[in-house]
């Protein structure tokens, strides 16, 4: 459980990162929190050469609004300021709520909302959420600034469009206005685990009927993905429909095997926590 040797560079802005990243290559990682790079390098499972810290790059914490009405979150703000945040919980409530589900309160105090994104494990509770949202991810690196969908930032497993002299600087969300509902549902095996299966459901209630319907799966696939048969199903409907339409949950889904469920469990579970969630979310 100790780490291979490394050289260790306090960043004192995001072009010091940038320019440390691009001297070294993939022999430089970036840390943030620590809660899963960290953890990966006392298993040797990641070894790298030379750890840039971005905790000291103020310009990389806080909340803001931009000036097309999103929510710009900086990616070294800790989970908890995310979800204690005034801005958050008034304008994109469905993203406090899932980050209060993440780890445990010493994790939610150190980890940070970009590190947990561009880690870019399938099973942790915020990809899903970005993914469900369409938010879009800010990187900065060499060539200067550029933007990346949500749908297209995860790649593979712990794999992300980000490039290896890149740092994500923050992460914009849609504002959540008017008849909107939320609702996370997740399976562990213990308390504060890794899911084994997630549902984020965020619903735009219109007139008795569901205006609009928006699904994340977690753990699911390699990469987190949307069950857009689910939200298909629903627009427009009532939501006498929503038992129906969560059937189609797994659909376009690839589950992995492991020691805690099977891909048939791992299905079941997606179609009954997205009905949960979704019943949720319209009621």
């Amino acid at each position: 459980m100790i780490p291979a040797t490394f050289d260790y560079v306090r960043a004192e802005s995001v072009d010091h990162a940038v320019s440390v990243l691009a001297e070294h290559g993939d022999e430089a990682k970036l840390i943030a929190g620590g809660h899963s790079l960290l953890p990966l390098m006392k298993l040797r499972l990641a070894a790298p050469e030379v750890l840039v810290d971005l905790g000291r790059v103020e310009a990389l914490r806080g909340v803001r609004e931009t000036d097309d009405g999103r929510l710009a979150i900086g990616a070294m703000t800790r989970h908890q300021d995310v979800i204690d945040d005034p801005l958050v919980q008034q304008h994109c409530g469905v993203l406090a709520h899932v980050t209060a589900m993440v780890g445990d309160a010493q994790v939610r105090h150190r980890g940070t909302i970009g590190g947990a994104l561009a880690h870019g494990d399938a099973a942790g509770d915020l990809p899903a959420t970005a993914l469900a949202l369409d938010a879009t991810f800010v990187c900065q690196g060499p060539g200067g600034q550029r933007e990346v969908a949500a749908a297209d930032f995860f790649v593979d497993y712990l794999d992300t469009a980000l490039e290896d002299a890149e740092v994500l600087t923050e992460v914009r969300f849609p504002r959540l206005d008017g008849a909107w509902g939320w609702r996370y549902e997740k399976f562990v095996r213990v308390s504060q685990a890794w899911a084994i299966v997630g549902s984020v459901a965020i619903v735009r209630r219109d007139d008795g009927h569901v205006g609009e319907a928006r699904v994340g799966l977690t753990n699911m696939a390699t990469v987190p993905v949307r069950a857009r048969a689910v939200e298909q199903a629903l627009a427009g409907a009532g939501t006498d429909a929503i038992r129906r339409a969560a059937e189609s949950a797994a659909e376009g889904t690839s589950p992995s095997a492991d020691l805690n469920a099977s891909p048939a469990y791992r299905e079941h579970l997606a179609r009954v926590l997205t009905r949960r969630a979704l019943e949720a979310a319209a009621s």
